[in-house]
């Protein structure tokens, strides 16, 4: 078993995979099981012979997999890259309590996250292109009346950042104590503060967002973005949570062609901004010890979110 990430972790080894994909879809029975190092804070990941992932949920409850089976397939029509297919759910068996997952495997490398010391680079702003398609391809997309109902995509990172002030006053105060991280938290607290005062885009339409547009969740192949994984933040609300992910992916010249594709104005930009404090400080405070690749793309995005809003 990998890192133990929450104190409410579910227990699972590929000898569990192995019974649940054996007992549950025989027809995978043959396909040879591997676990992955990079694997998520949300589902423990395995790969099924050369073409599968397997996703299991790593804590009780969780409502992903039933989110993405039934929005994905919606979505994936609309979108100009690659998207989690998936081929069999799985159901609670074998100890193991939650519902999980076959998708069929994307190839493809992160692009990994940009630092402020880096170099300007033409294929940062190809990738600012693709992403900002993305996202606009979703924004565009005509959600269903149902999703207004559905509970499971009323995310917080769909809401207002005063909404989520208290916990990132919480957060700032929990980072003072980590002695290895070399960040101006004085600076982020007066960011933050001021981005809460910022008025929100007058009469914004409720979109659909990905919510977690960050270095680990991209695939790209011979520098084009041709996939987006991990929809388990999938929402419908206030779409500027898709802003956050360019402080960690961009250099300054790139964070501008995508500012400018989606048509951010000051304030959206801001509140974008914001968004990447307040994500990057979440993950010093919870997984600090325990996902360093992710701790030191978060290291990127701050700092670069503190450098400035360019």
């Amino acid at each position: 078993m990998t890192n133990r990430l929450h104190d409410n972790e579910i227990p699972i080894d590929g000898d569990l995979v192995r019974q649940l994909i054996d007992t549950q879809l025989p027809q995978y029975r043959s396909q040879p099981l591997q676990a992955l190092d990079a694997t998520g804070s949300t589902n423990r990941l395995f790969r099924l012979g050369p073409d599968l992932l397997v996703r299991l949920p790593r804590q009780p409850d969780g409502k992903s997999i039933d989110k993405e089976d039934r929005w994905l397939p919606i979505l994936a029509q609309h979108l100009p890259v690659s998207v989690p297919e998936i081929v069999g759910i799985g159901e609670p068996g074998c100890g193991y309590t939650e519902r999980w997952s076959i998708t069929r495997w994307l190839d493809g490398q992160s692009p990994g996250a940009c630092r402020p010391e880096d170099s300007v680079s033409a294929e940062r702003s190809t990738l600012a292109n693709d992403l900002a398609d993305f996202i606009l391809a979703l924004r565009e997309t005509d959600c269903p009346e149902s999703t207004t109902s559905d509970p499971t995509l009323d995310g917080y990172r769909g809401h207002t950042l005063i909404e989520y002030d208290d916990q990132t006053l919480i957060n700032i105060q929990e980072c003072r104590s980590i002695t290895d991280l070399d960040i101006d938290l004085d600076a982020a607290s007066r960011i933050w503060n001021e981005a809460i005062e910022l008025p929100a885009t007058p009469e914004a339409p409720l979109r659909c967002y990905h919510g977690d547009l960050v270095s680990e969740n991209l695939l790209m192949v011979d520098n084009r973005l041709t996939a987006v994984l991990d929809f388990g933040e999938l929402g419908v609300g206030d779409s500027t949570i898709d802003l956050h992910g360019a402080w960690e992916l961009f250099d300054k010249e790139a964070r501008q062609i995508f500012r400018t594709r989606l048509e951010a104005d000051e304030s959206e930009w801001l509140r974008g901004r914001a968004w990447a404090l307040a994500i990057s400080l979440s993950t010093f405070t919870y997984y600090w010890n325990t996902m360093p690749r992710r701790r030191e793309d978060r290291l990127a995005m701050v700092r670069n979110a503190i450098a400035g809003k360019e």
